[in-house]
C-alpha cells in the first residue's frame, strides 16, 4: 500500500471512519477549504434570479425568495475535492432537483444538465447526476445560510462527482441534448469526474 494511503487511512480511523469511505488519492479534514478562481462576487437578492432553461417545456425564472419556498430537502453527504481533501458527513439543506422539474418539465431530449455560475463559470454533468437523491440546489451549508466564498446565496452539489462540479454562486441550469465542457473541463480536467476511479485530468 502506497505510503500516502496508509497515512491518509490511518486518519481515517484516528477520526472514528471507515477507511473504505475515503476515495483513493484523498485525505480527510474536517475543515471546508475555500478554492476557487476568480473573486467573490456581489450578489444582489433583489435582482438575483435561477434560471432553468434549454430542454425544458416550461423555462423557470424563480427569486430567492421562490426557491427557498419550495418544499425543501436536508442532505448529509461526504464531499472529495479534486486537490485530494474530503470531509465526511458534510450538512447541506435546499431543493432536490425532482422539485424544480415538476416545474419546467424536462423534454425527453434532455441528457445532460450545464450549471450556469457567476463571472462566466460552467459545469457539466450527466441529467442523471443532479437527479440523484444527495444531489441538491444548496442554500444552507450545517444549519447556516452559505458563506459568500462558499457560494452563497446558491450553489449546486452534486457528490457523486469531484466538487468543482458543485458549481459556487448558480445563476442557472441548462438542460441540454448535447454535452458541453465546463470551465474546468476545457482546461483539462476530467469531464467525468467520477473520485471512485481518481478522474481528476484527462491527460
Amino acid at each position: 500500500m502506497p505510503l500516502f494511503r496508509s497515512k491518509a487511512e490511518d486518519k481515517v480511523r484516528e477520526a472514528g471512519f471507515d477507511p473504505a469511505r475515503l476515495p483513493p488519492g484523498q485525505y480527510l479534514t474536517d475543515t471546508w477549504p475555500v478554492l476557487h478562481a476568480g473573486d467573490v462576487p456581489t450578489v444582489d437578492l433583489a435582482t438575483w434570479t435561477l434560471e432553468i432553461s434549454g430542454e425544458v417545456e416550461q423555462p423557470l425564472s424563480l427569486t430567492y425568495a421562490e426557491l427557498t419556498a419550495l418544499p425543501a430537502a436536508e442532505v448529509t453527504t461526504d464531499i472529495h475535492c479534486v486537490t485530494r481533501w474530503s470531509r465526511f458527513d458534510a450538512q447541506f439543506t435546499g431543493v432536490h432537483w425532482s422539485e424544480l422539474a415538476k416545474l419546467c418539465r424536462p423534454k425527453p431530449s434532455a441528457r445532460f444538465a450545464i450549471a450556469q455560475a457567476e463571472q462566466g463559470f460552467t459545469a457539466n454533468v450527466p441529467l442523471a447526476a443532479i437527479e440523484d437523491e444527495s444531489a441538491l440546489v444548496v442554500y444552507e451549508a450545517g444549519g447556516a445560510p452559505l458563506t459568500p466564498d462558499h457560494g452563497w446565496p446558491v450553489r449546486l452539489l452534486v457528490p457523486s462527482k469531484y466538487f468543482w462540479k458543485s458549481a459556487k454562486w448558480l445563476r442557472g441550469i441548462e438542460l441540454s441534448a448535447a454535452d458541453e465542457p465546463g470551465f474546468w473541463e476545457r482546461y483539462g480536467y476530467h469531464n467525468d469526474a467520477d473520485y471512485r476511479q481518481e478522474q481528476r485530468y484527462e491527460f
